[in-house]
C-alpha cells in the first residue's frame, strides 16, 4: 500500500513539473540589447540553454542589419551563400525545429566580421531535461573514508568506555 503511494506521488511530481521541461522558450537574442554591433553574442548563447520548439527573436532597427543562417564554415568564414534566405523585418523569429548547432550571421557590411554572429547549440527535451538534472556527488576522497573510519573509532571506544563506568 505505501509503494503504491509512493509511486502515485512520484507520478504527480513529474507530472507537475513536466511542463517546465517542455514548454517552449522565447530568446530575444542579445536580451535587452538586440540584434546589434558592439554585442557579444558568444557570452550571451553561453548562458542560454535553447531546445527543439523554442524560439530565437532578432530584434533590430531595419534596415541597418540582417538576420541570415548559415553553415559552420560560412559563419566562420562570415560568407552569405547565394542560395540563404535573409531575414530583414527587424523582428524576425526563428523557430528551433530541430537539434544540433545553428548559426546565424549578419549580412551587412562588415558586421559579421565585428562579431555579429552567434553560434547556438539545441537540444532534444531529453538532453535539456538531463542537463538540468543536478549533477551526481563525486565519491568520497580516500581521506574522507579514513576520517569516517577514525570517528567510527572513537565512537565505538567512547561507547565501550561509557557502559565500564556504568557498571
Amino acid at each position: 500500500m505505501a509503494s503504491s503511494k509512493l509511486v502515485l506521488a512520484m507520478a504527480a511530481l513529474a507530472v507537475a513539473f513536466l511542463p517546465a521541461f517542455t514548454a517552449a522558450t522565447e530568446h530575444w537574442v542579445g536580451d535587452n540589447t538586440g540584434w546589434t554591433l558592439g554585442f557579444n553574442y558568444s557570452a550571451w548563447a553561453e548562458t542560454k540553454q535553447f531546445k527543439v520548439g523554442d524560439t530565437l527573436v532578432f530584434k533590430y532597427n531595419e534596415p541597418s542589419h540582417t538576420v541570415v543562417e548559415v553553415s559552420g564554415a560560412d559563419f566562420a568564414a562570415c560568407n552569405i551563400p547565394g542560395s540563404s534566405k535573409v531575414l530583414t523585418t527587424g523582428n524576425d523569429q526563428v523557430t528551433l525545429d530541430k537539434a544540433g548547432r545553428r548559426w546565424f550571421i549578419c549580412g551587412v557590411g562588415a558586421h559579421c566580421k565585428n562579431g555579429m554572429k552567434v553560434k547556438i547549440t539545441v537540444l532534444t527535451a531529453e538532453e535539456a531535461a538531463a542537463a538540468a538534472a543536478p549533477a551526481p556527488s563525486p565519491p568520497p576522497s580516500p581521506a574522507v573514508k579514513v576520517q569516517a573510519g577514525l570517528v567510527q573509532a572513537v565512537l565505538a571506544v567512547t561507547a565501550v568506555i561509557a557502559a565500564a563506568l556504568v557498571f
